[in-house]
């Protein structure tokens, strides 16, 4: 008897599903729960699953689908590579490489002019630090507590969040700071301008107690990501810049995340005219159609390694495939008019539609963001913000986001939940009618969470 079609594709969904259990090991994950939706194909700000039940995709994948999914572009900058040139290893000079590095170093601030190519973005942050140490010859590295900078062994010992604690201890000379969050200050502000004189006053207090002659480098997200997608006040990052500047200590913008249009900007530290001397970058910069980092470089701190060698590199680094796909993209987003329309749909629809369903969900404390990302911060109670979970939740205590989470795919809308919060961070091509119907989803999601708040 023939299959039909749908019994067809369910077969092939099982068959993928058995052999992912059985021989893929799941990161961040324990691996007898892990339970993978098989994806069969996608375009623009969706994808669908075996059965044919498409999703809006409000996460990016990991926050790096900025392009869209199968830019005909793109794919096909990709395969004319392919069919050209597959592989050079980094010592050779390739027109794919030098090109993706000088459109980077066209778009990035005036002054850095060299780049070095990497797999993704751990790996840009592990080389970052490594240039900063032997630039200024020092070995600290100050790095904010909600933060998340990678996985690998350098990377996961800058990151402050909890993914941190089970491979401690890590890399000697990481010292954590508190960057600022007026909703859940640490520095008891009751005003956003008291959480930016108190979170500078707090950086400085932390730099002479570490001893500013061992510090290296203050490495930040210019809007921290996963951790709460948190918009820094005015005159933030001016003024870590100027704290940098005083104590000779170099700057590192993780922009592993917020590049790339996500933010609305080429580089989110554009938005508030700040240059760093280091400038890490992936996700975005390709969309993740081919695994690809880097960080950007100071004239000054190349010119460290002009005369001496840098010591470190990777077989893939600056790959031709790579390399081809962040030309294409980068031209893409400069011909489609991708940064504009990623900072229009954040102020004129995402913005005001998450404060509008902030109006009428008691459940919703606090809406922040920009460009396509930004974030819901869930809670219980509204006037004493009580976390809709507690930090860092998992089983039981998790279960409302869990079911948040549920109702939202039910309704074929793809969320990222991180702790108490949903964020919204969908493609940076997605129309104003995709965002207002992942938007009337999340309406009708947040009832679940609503159920939950001491105000209903």
């Amino acid at each position: 008897m023939e299959l039909s079609d749908s019994h067809f594709s369910r077969h092939i969904a099982q068959r993928i599903v058995g052999d992912d259990r059985t021989h893929v090991f799941h990161s961040w994950s324990a691996q007898d729960f892990v339970d993978p939706l098989p994806i069969s194909s996608a375009s623009g700000s969706y994808f669908w699953d075996y059965e044919g039940k498409g999703y809006l995709d409000f996460s990016s994948q990991a926050v790096n689908m900025n392009i869209g999914y199968q830019h005909p572009k793109l794919v096909a900058a990709i395969v004319d590579q392919a069919r050209r040139l597959c592989m050079v290893q980094p010592s050779f000079a390739n027109d794919a490489r030098s090109e993706a590095a000088r459109l980077i170093s066209e778009i990035a601030p005036r002054g850095m002019n060299k780049i070095f190519f990497t797999i993704g973005g751990a790996e840009a942050n592990e080389n970052a630090i490594r240039m900063a140490r032997l630039h200024t010859g020092r070995h600290k590295i100050l790095a904010a507590y909600r933060s998340y900078h990678g996985a690998t062994s350098g990377a996961i010992t800058l990151t402050g969040d909890p993914r941190r604690w089970s491979s401690e201890p890590g890399m000697p000379g990481v010292v954590h700071f508190w960057g600022p969050y007026h909703y859940r200050s640490a520095f008891f502000s009751n005003t956003v301008e008291e959480e930016l004189t108190r979170s500078l006053a707090h950086l400085r207090d932390c730099i002479m107690v570490e001893g500013s002659n061992s510090i290296a480098a203050v490495i930040l997200e210019p809007v921290v990501g996963t951790n709460g997608i948190l918009v820094p006040p005015d005159g933030y990052l001016e003024g870590v810049r100027n704290l940098c500047d005083e104590f000779d200590i170099l700057l590192i913008a993780d922009e592993v995340m917020t590049g790339f249009a996500r933010c609305g900007e080429w580089f989110a530290m554009n938005k508030w005219d700040v240059k760093p001397d280091l400038i890490t970058f992936a996700k975005g910069v390709n969309s993740g159609y081919v695994p690809l980092g880097g960080v950007v470089l100071s004239d000054e701190v190349a010119a460290t390694f002009a005369s001496k060698p840098y010591p470190g590199g990777l077989t893939y680094s600056g790959h031709p495939l790579a390399c081809a796909s962040a030309v294409a993209s980068i031209n893409i987003m400069r011909e489609e008019g991708i940064i504009e329309n990623a900072r229009t749909m954040g102020s004129h629809v995402i913005g005001p539609g998450l404060h509008e369903l902030a109006s009428r969900h008691p459940s919703v404390g606090e809406v922040r963001g920009l460009g396509m990302f930004w974030c819901l911060e869930l809670v219980r109670n509204r006037d004493t913000r009580m976390p809709l979970v507690p930090y860092n939740a998992s089983g039981d205590n998790n279960a409302p986001m869990v079911k948040f989470a549920s109702k939202c795919k039910e309704l074929g809308l793809w969320p990222f939940v991180h702790f108490n919060r949903t964020h919204v961070a969908p493609p940076c091509t997605t129309s104003a009618e995709d965002i207002e119907r992942g938007l009337s989803i999340l309406d009708d999601a947040l009832k679940v969470a609503d159920e939950y708040s001491e105000e209903t």
